[in-house]
């Protein structure tokens, strides 16, 4: 019998969203699509949050992922950036538990690393990697949208490996998971 997964991958932010969903059958990968969500236009942060939310519901309802792959925030030197960065993670994550789908948080290295062999691959290498991977005939503008899908074939890669990645079932899971983060 054949087994089908499908995996949603998202590179959040409050400028543009990437997203990449891939499609698994019999452990080969196959590329659904990519796509951004600009939000370059709205000033308001809270606006934001409630398109990225409605984005992540809507992909959801259209392609049923199974799991999803999410890039966790990196740790910059600019707070309200790493802030604003993880509201947007968050409500990703909300719209994906809200529908009972598991959800894996990878390092932006994690991902670099499994899709280049270089943790500090570029943005350009990584994409390069993914058009060859997925036979992709061209490459976007922008390149958050094959972070996010760079998020998807890493999950894929790091099937039945836990410890890459953090994987949260319910908010429960996700607080008891980051209380030493939490009570900071």
């Amino acid at each position: 019998m054949e087994r089908e997964k499908i995996i949603l991958g998202i590179d959040p932010g409050t400028t543009i969203m990437g997203f990449g969903i891939i499609q698994v059958r019999n452990k080969k990968m196959e590329f659904v699509q990519m796509n951004e969500l600009m939000l370059k236009k709205y000033d308001d942060h809270f606006t934001k949050l409630k398109l990225i939310f409605d984005r992540t519901i809507e992909l959801i309802d259209t392609y049923h992922p199974d799991e999803i792959a999410i890039e966790a925030p990196f740790y910059g030197k600019n707070v309200q950036s790493m802030l604003k960065l993880g509201r947007a993670q968050g409500v990703a994550m909300a719209a994906g538990l809200s529908r009972q789908i598991p959800i894996t948080e990878y390092m932006p290295k994690k991902i670099k690393m499994a899709i280049t062999g270089n943790g500090n691959a570029s943005k350009e290498q990584v994409a390069k990697m993914l058009q060859s991977i997925l036979n992709l005939k061209t490459l976007p503008k922008n390149l958050d949208s094959t972070d996010g899908l760079a998020a998807a074939v890493c999950h894929y890669y790091n099937e039945g490996k836990i410890e890459l990645g953090t994987s949260y079932s319910s908010w429960a899971a996700y607080v008891k998971g980051n209380e030493s983060r939490i009570k900071k």
